[in-house]
């Protein structure tokens, strides 16, 4: 049998993030696509080969797993530049657009003619297997949508084909998964913040506590109830509300008062968290302060999400501590800081930085996925002891 690789892969709102192999061999692409109606134009392959290959993503998937099959798309930086480009809709399901199809197959791909963890056969296409860990938010596990997601991914072959990328342009990747694992995106969160990258428990005074986890991603809220190790499905609550509604809102404020266009709702979150100008964009070559238009916008956001904690704490008395995760509490932390102080003081913990917080669920579902071979590992390697003692 192909020897399996690892991979751990977040198709986050915003962006992608995955790890392949080891836990450094990390991956981070925008989660922006588009669909090309008519070929790209073929640059000359030596020009082609200088430029970067996150830069120019052009691809070709083939997979029964989606709606519209053997379609083209410009994939991450390059998407962006483009004037049809898609980000995941608000109110969408994750686990049922072919959006997280795409970007996940491309990620993989990439890895597969990069990493050389595969040889490639005739014609330069390789078959590559992987053993993929990854996760859906917890209203759409809690809704059984993580089976079928799951059986897609399992049953089937699917391919990439590189179309005009540097280095890899003509190579096709034979995707096949000789497991896949779907974890809710909140036990998730906790598993990170108990377990090292070893897989090893830290912080032993969590491990019998009973904590909240509110993780604000860009569809969706999620507030997962741990106790005695485990999400109290009950309990736990998945909310169809995240930060991409008001991004887009930001972005289109922005354009209407100042004609300034963005590309993606990255370039929003960067206007709002980066350490220096924050707040600011250029306009004609003028700094310009925006923090009139991003602040009532977020303001309002970060009041409903506190209405969410309110509510799932006074069913949750016993709470001792609710974490803050995803790319969506970075964005919101200092409203939320100043709610949390002004009306009820709950004992409330966010990652300061803000990289730990954004990769948080690739980091996990690496564990996740690492203890589960682990595990399968030892089971056969026990199956195989006593059938040879058998034998003898």
């Amino acid at each position: 049998m192909a020897k399996s690789r690892i991979a751990a892969v977040d198709v986050g709102n915003d962006a992608l993030k995955a790890n392949f192999g080891k836990l450094e061999n990390d991956l981070y692409i925008p989660n922006v696509i588009a669909q090309d109606m008519e070929d790209r134009p073929v640059i000359g392959i030596e020009e082609l080969d200088e430029k970067d290959v996150l830069d120019n993503l052009h691809i070709r998937v083939h997979s029964p797993a989606l709606e519209e099959n053997n379609a083209v798309y410009r994939v991450g930086n390059l998407a962006t530049k483009s004037g049809n480009s898609t980000e995941l809709d608000p109110g969408g399901s994750k686990s049922e657009e072919d959006q997280t199809l795409v970007m996940l197959f491309a990620s993989i791909a990439l890895d597969a003619v990069e990493s050389g963890a595969f040889k490639p056969g005739k014609k330069d296409v390789i078959d590559a297997n992987y053993t993929l860990g990854t996760g859906l938010p917890l209203r759409e596990v809690k809704e059984g949508k993580d089976v079928g997601y799951r059986s897609q991914l399992l049953g089937s072959v699917h391919q990439v084909e590189f179309l005009v990328t540097p280095k890899h342009q003509g190579k096709k990747v034979n995707i096949k998964f000789d497991e896949v694992k779907v974890y809710p995106e909140g036990f998730a969160a906790y598993v990170n913040l108990i377990m090292d990258n070893e897989l090893n428990v830290i912080n032993k005074e969590l491990i019998d506590k009973q904590i909240l986890i509110q993780d604000i991603g860009g569809l969706s809220t999620d507030i997962a109830v741990i106790r005695n190790r485990n999400v109290d499905d009950d309990k736990a609550q998945g909310f169809n509300l995240g930060v991409s509604e008001s991004l887009e809102e930001i972005r289109e404020e922005i354009r209407t008062k100042h004609g300034v266009e963005l590309d993606s709702r990255r370039d929003v979150v960067d206007i709002i968290t980066r350490k220096n100008d924050r707040h600011h964009i250029m306009v004609k070559g003028s700094r310009t302060n925006v923090h009139n238009i991003t602040d009532h916008i977020l303001l309002e956001l970060a009041k409903k999400e506190y209405r969410y904690l309110r509510n799932v704490w006074q069913k949750n008395s016993q709470a001792e501590i609710c974490y803050f995760v995803g790319g969506g509490s970075a964005v919101l932390k200092d409203y939320l800081k100043a709610l949390n102080n002004k009306l009820d003081g709950y004992n409330i913990e966010f990652f300061e930085d803000e990289q730990e917080s954004i990769w948080m669920m690739a980091n996990a579902y690496y564990k996740l996925i690492m203890d589960f071979v682990r595990k399968s590992q030892k089971a056969d390697n026990k199956e195989n002891e006593a059938a040879a003692t058998k034998e003898s």
